[in-house]
């Protein structure tokens, strides 16, 4: 997938310098302390996946129910989409922009990626970059993503695990679908089958747009003698990937090249912010940022 940048960022950092002034307008005097998060996500239009983004947002207001929760989506493909559909989403600029309006002097920005991709690497850019702005945040920092450490990779191993569909038989293969990136994070993804296969030989971690790729997954079903295989997504939520690269009815879908093979292919359309185990790993990474705001 071709890579969506934001309005030029040189740009919106002038319109914030020109605009100092009214944002900092303090005359002088010490600002109040007035905490915020921001949740970044990706984005997605589907109506079916904001379920994946309201379990997240339940969890961060059950962890802090005091500290007021923004959101920025860092799709400019999607906040269109979105706004055609009436509704209005920031970007991470325009909400960090917001928030300084507002008045607030410590923020924490929780990445909802899963990697530190080049999704991740841009946010880290941004937050730099408004956490020099003179007159701006007292402090503001950027929670990890998902998969950061190896204390992540066993703690999201063993939440992939627990959450594997009951229904799945002993000899059935569960195949899980990464996003993948051309940056070098692409490694968790086998790093995460390694870790996977030590406790479950049929459990499979494929990506659509990086290493391993679905004809890696799908030699290696046959290698396995696999007749049956559970499609399940590791993105934050069931979206147009989802639905489509991996469940859809066209030729190229995950499901219908395992079904060419004679492989029976189950959908499990339920993103990773479902499940409450996984969203915990992105809370405590959450809970770490917070208590650097201390």
């Amino acid at each position: 997938m071709k890579r969506i940048l934001n309005l030029p960022f040189i740009a919106i950092l002038l319109v914030l310098f020109l605009a100092l002034p009214a944002l900092a307008g303090h005359h002088g005097k010490e600002k109040p302390v007035k905490k915020g998060i921001l949740l970044v996500a990706f984005g997605s239009s589907m109506p079916e996946a904001q379920i994946a983004f309201d379990t997240i947002e339940s969890r961060v207001k059950q962890a802090f129910p005091d500290v007021p929760v923004h959101w920025a989506y860092t799709s400019s493909i999607i906040r269109k989409k979105l706004a055609a559909q009436g509704r209005n989403l920031d970007s991470v600029e325009m909400a960090l922009a917001r928030m300084m309006d507002q008045e607030f002097t410590d923020v924490a920005v929780q990445s909802l990626h899963t990697i530190r991709g080049e999704e991740y690497d841009d946010l880290e850019r941004t937050v730099v970059a408004f956490a020099h702005l003179p007159g701006g945040f007292d402090r503001l920092v950027l929670g990890a993503p998902l998969l950061s450490t190896q204390a992540d990779m066993e703690k999201v191993c063993r939440a992939v695990l627990e959450n594997i569909p009951k229904e799945r038989g002993k000899k059935d293969a569960v195949v899980l679908m990464g996003h993948g990136s051309p940056h070098p994070s692409n490694a968790f993804y086998a790093a995460m089958m390694f870790h996977l296969q030590r406790q479950d030989p049929l459990v499979f971690v494929g990506t659509v747009e990086g290493a391993p790729g679905i004809e890696d997954i799908v030699a290696m079903l046959k290698q396995r003698n696999v007749k049956k295989a559970w499609l399940v997504p590791f993105m934050s939520v069931a979206g147009d990937h989802a639905r489509n690269d991996m469940a859809g009815d066209e030729d190229d879908s995950w499901k219908s090249i395992l079904t060419k093979e004679k492989i029976v292919a189950v959908p499990v359309l339920k993103g990773t912010a479902e499940y409450d185990n996984m969203v915990s790993v992105w809370v405590d990474h959450l809970k770490d940022a917070m208590k650097h705001l201390e």
